[in-house]
């Protein structure tokens, strides 16, 4: 059987590692340390930095395909990896796309692809005149953002020059007001299959993504249909092989802005352990393997995720068993991580079915996640 190498130890690569079992893959996990998420649910582990081009080329010798839970191994060490022939899913040139965001702003303006207004910037002039009067302006690391971090809203030159004075490269983007956050999840194989998720919608805190509700609601179906094709235009074009997160703004008229870019599985997709026929893990899996790719179809009419957050009390398990007992059909799922404040330790799936309501579910996620955090069913 084919051996599937991740790198990175993190909540994704658990849960990848979850569908390797079922697929027959043997998987293997490249993280910092023993502790970490994958690391302690994984038999097969190394112990090393995605940063050190010995430790990863020790760890692809014994691989069949390298693929990844995040974006930040450097550039330079996947080109080596891949002039030694080792097959990597996707490839440096693509995932250049997550890790340069003036990169991919130029890669999907070249396209056509709509986008935010952008341009690099090195001074608090350079943004002044971007801004050209009109504030606020986003600000955006161009390498090693996520999850909220590394981007900052500004609403006037003060604001922009704390910012430029980090020293940092830099993209000043628009401030877009848009009227909900969605985001396409679809896959591409090496022999060209694309397959597409239902198109959802992301709710974000600070910069988390703290709910997504699949598929997202009234949203019209030919954006929908034009959402997924955009994914899948652009796995196409970039060469990706495995799963596209395409993270968009829906603008009050309607229209669709790209906003960010994941190679690889990702928070808009958690919904699909529960809620469709094959999860976004398995699916990441069988395109990096060069398999046929399973069906997207929901396994109900809609699904509701909300993230779970550490809240200030380590000691869930009695929480735990109150949310099962409270709502059977709380699928709950826990990354194995330390409990520490605002992270996130899991998440939780409720499968709606014609006779539910959509919101009334939201509420049941929403209560379910809070109690989990606090103790509670009436926190954030």
């Amino acid at each position: 059987m084919p051996v599937v190498g991740m790198v990175g130890g993190g909540q994704l690569a658990r849960m990848t590692a979850q569908a390797a079992v079922g697929l027959g893959a043997t998987f293997r996990v490249l993280a910092a340390s023993e502790s970490e998420s994958a690391a302690l649910v994984t038999h097969d582990v190394v112990v090393g930095s995605h940063l050190s081009p010995p430790d990863v080329a020790a760890f692809a010798a014994d691989c069949d395909v390298v693929t990844f839970d995040h974006e930040h191994v450097p550039g330079a060490v996947l080109a080596s990896l891949e002039s030694s022939g080792v097959l990597v899913r996707p490839g440096s040139a693509a995932l250049r796309h997550t890790q340069d965001k003036l990169a991919m702003r130029d890669a999907l303006t070249s396209l056509g692809v709509p986008c935010p207004r952008y341009a690099p910037v090195s001074s608090v002039a350079d943004v002044e005149a971007f801004a050209d009067g009109y504030w606020p302006v986003v600000l955006k690391a161009v390498s090693g953002g996520y999850d909220g971090k590394g981007v900052w809203v500004c609403s006037s030159p003060l604001s922009a020059a704390e910012v430029i004075g980090y020293r940092i490269a830099l993209l000043a983007e628009e401030f877009v007001p848009f009227r909900r956050e969605l985001a396409a999840l679809v896959a591409r194989s090496p022999s060209g299959q694309g397959a597409a998720y239902p198109v959802v919608q992301t709710v974000q805190v600070d910069g988390i993504c703290r709910e997504v509700i699949a598929p997202a609601p009234g949203l019209n179906p030919e954006v929908a249909s034009a959402a997924s094709a955009l994914g899948l235009r652009i796995t196409s074009a970039f060469g990706v092989v495995g799963l596209l997160a395409v993270e968009l703004f829906e603008t009050p008229a309607g229209g669709l802005l790209v906003n960010e870019l994941a190679m690889r599985p990702h928070n808009s997709g958690h919904w699909t352990i529960d809620g469709a026929r094959t999860s976004q893990f398995e699916q990441h899996l069988r395109a990096v393997l060069d398999l046929p790719l399973g069906s997207c179809t929901p396994s109900g009419s809609f699904a509701v995720m909300a993230n779970v957050l550490g809240g200030t009390d380590s000691d869930i398990y009695d929480r735990y068993i109150h949310v099962m007992a409270a709502d059977p059909a709380v699928k709950v799922h826990f990354y194995g991580k330390e409990v520490r404040l605002g992270r996130k330790i899991g998440h939780v799936t409720i499968v709606g079915d014609s006779g539910d309501n959509v919101e009334a579910v939201r509420d049941r996620a929403r209560r379910a996640a809070s109690y989990l955090r606090w103790g509670t069913e009436d926190g954030d």
